[in-house]
Protein backbone atom coordinates (compact mmCIF):
# COMPACT_ATOMS: atom_id res chain seq x y z
CA UNK A 1 0.00 0.00 0.00
CA UNK A 2 3.06 2.29 0.00
CA UNK A 3 2.72 5.64 1.87
CA UNK A 4 -0.93 4.90 2.10
CA UNK A 5 -2.77 3.99 5.20
CA UNK A 6 -6.16 2.51 5.30
CA UNK A 7 -8.57 3.91 7.61
CA UNK A 8 -11.96 2.13 7.91
CA UNK A 9 -14.74 4.74 9.47
CA UNK A 10 -18.32 4.00 9.69
CA UNK A 11 -18.48 1.50 6.10
CA UNK A 12 -16.02 4.20 4.04
CA UNK A 13 -12.77 4.00 3.40
CA UNK A 14 -10.22 6.41 3.46
CA UNK A 15 -6.83 6.21 2.50
CA UNK A 16 -3.92 8.90 3.52
CA UNK A 17 -2.36 9.62 -0.14
CA UNK A 18 0.55 11.75 -0.62
CA UNK A 19 0.11 15.32 -2.65
CA UNK A 20 3.63 15.48 -5.11
CA UNK A 21 5.06 19.23 -5.94
CA UNK A 22 2.88 19.19 -8.98
CA UNK A 23 -0.68 18.86 -7.04
CA UNK A 24 -1.34 15.59 -8.00
CA UNK A 25 -2.60 12.86 -6.12
CA UNK A 26 -2.99 9.21 -7.14
CA UNK A 27 -6.31 7.21 -7.05
CA UNK A 28 -6.21 3.53 -5.59
CA UNK A 29 -6.55 1.17 -8.86
CA UNK A 30 -9.38 -0.13 -7.31
CA UNK A 31 -11.15 2.98 -6.98
CA UNK A 32 -10.49 4.35 -10.50
CA UNK A 33 -11.77 0.53 -11.53
CA UNK A 34 -14.53 0.54 -9.93
CA UNK A 35 -15.86 4.47 -10.23
CA UNK A 36 -14.10 6.10 -13.71
CA UNK A 37 -15.68 5.62 -16.86
CA UNK A 38 -13.53 7.97 -18.40
CA UNK A 39 -9.88 9.95 -17.25
CA UNK A 40 -11.81 12.75 -16.06
CA UNK A 41 -13.28 13.86 -12.07
CA UNK A 42 -15.15 16.65 -10.56
CA UNK A 43 -13.31 18.41 -7.62
CA UNK A 44 -15.01 19.98 -5.35
CA UNK A 45 -14.86 22.35 -2.15
CA UNK A 46 -17.34 21.44 0.83
CA UNK A 47 -16.55 23.26 3.50
CA UNK A 48 -12.78 22.19 5.13
CA UNK A 49 -12.95 19.04 2.60
CA UNK A 50 -12.07 18.74 -0.95
CA UNK A 51 -14.37 16.01 -3.06
CA UNK A 52 -13.05 13.83 -5.94
CA UNK A 53 -16.34 12.63 -7.92
CA UNK A 54 -16.58 10.89 -11.01
CA UNK A 55 -17.12 13.11 -13.98
CA UNK A 56 -20.46 12.05 -15.74
CA UNK A 57 -21.96 13.35 -19.26
CA UNK A 58 -25.47 14.95 -18.94
CA UNK A 59 -27.52 12.52 -20.01
CA UNK A 60 -29.23 14.81 -23.07
CA UNK A 61 -31.88 12.67 -23.90
CA UNK A 62 -33.50 13.42 -20.42
CA UNK A 63 -34.28 17.00 -22.08
CA UNK A 64 -35.52 15.74 -25.45
CA UNK A 65 -39.60 16.70 -25.38
CA UNK A 66 -39.39 18.04 -21.60
CA UNK A 67 -38.64 21.62 -22.98
CA UNK A 68 -39.09 24.06 -25.69
CA UNK A 69 -36.34 25.62 -27.01
CA UNK A 70 -35.57 27.29 -29.92
CA UNK A 71 -32.43 26.87 -31.30
CA UNK A 72 -30.00 29.46 -32.97
CA UNK A 73 -27.69 26.46 -34.11
CA UNK A 74 -27.60 24.88 -37.22
CA UNK A 75 -28.58 20.88 -36.52
CA UNK A 76 -25.89 19.64 -38.34
CA UNK A 77 -23.32 21.57 -35.95
CA UNK A 78 -24.28 19.47 -32.93
CA UNK A 79 -21.34 20.72 -30.60
CA UNK A 80 -23.29 23.92 -30.78
CA UNK A 81 -26.69 22.47 -30.02
CA UNK A 82 -25.93 20.43 -27.75
CA UNK A 83 -24.16 23.43 -25.80
CA UNK A 84 -27.65 25.48 -26.17
CA UNK A 85 -29.52 22.42 -24.95
CA UNK A 86 -27.09 22.64 -21.88
CA UNK A 87 -27.38 26.16 -21.29
CA UNK A 88 -31.15 25.87 -21.56
CA UNK A 89 -31.56 23.12 -19.10
CA UNK A 90 -29.46 25.08 -16.46
CA UNK A 91 -32.13 27.69 -16.74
Amino acid sequence: MGFSKLLEMEEQVEEIRRVDKQGRVVLPKRWRERYLRTDRVIVREEGDRLVIAPYRPPDLTKLFDSIEVELRSDLSDWKSVRRELLEAGRR
